[in-house]
């Protein structure tokens, strides 16, 4: 039984599984730079002057990354789970169970999705910004509305692979 969501050469989720994929990788070179930021604001201290607003870029750049993680997650299945408890059960009973976590997975991400994008237009509404750069706060919330609408995706993906499982 695979409780993944492989579709390789262009299955039905094909191009969805790689727009994750992508989505998750561009979280990682997220947080690449934001390690460069912090590496130039420590040799700028030393050498010349600080990078100014670093901790903000350091802040913002490191939510909205773990946000870019969470369908790639939820796609392959990386969740915390309480395996002691279905290490003796049928893999049947394993894949339903796995599929109300996908259920779980999605309301929760549509929950966020509706309070986030009203949080975004608040930030927008009032204009709030970084206290240093002035950076915006309702884009690191544009991001994290993606993020949020891939992880329901991923996770009626991951449902309906559960749902074949437990029927096989």
């Amino acid at each position: 039984m695979s409780m993944q969501v492989k579709e390789e050469g262009g299955g039905r989720f094909g191009p969805l599984h790689t727009l994750i994929t992508v989505w998750a990788l561009a979280g990682g070179a997220l947080i690449a730079l934001v390690v460069v930021v912090n590496v130039l604001s420590v040799a700028g201290s030393a050498l010349w002057r600080p990078f100014p607003g670093d901790f903000e870029i350091t802040e913002m750049g490191v939510a909205v990354a773990a946000s870019m993680f969470l369908p790639y997650c939820q796609l392959n299945h990386c969740n915390v789970t309480a395996d002691i408890f279905t290490a003796g059960l049928p893999p049947r009973w394993v894949a339903a169970l796995s599929a109300l976590a996908s259920l779980v997975a999605l309301g929760f991400s549509l929950l966020l999705l509706t309070r986030m994008y009203a949080g975004m237009l608040d930030q927008k509404a009032y204009s709030y910004t970084t206290a240093i750069l002035q950076l915006p706060h309702w884009m690191a919330y544009a991001v994290f509305l993606v993020s949020l609408f891939l992880l329901a995706i991923a996770a009626v993906m991951t449902f309906l692979g559960n749902v074949r499982d437990a029927r096989a």
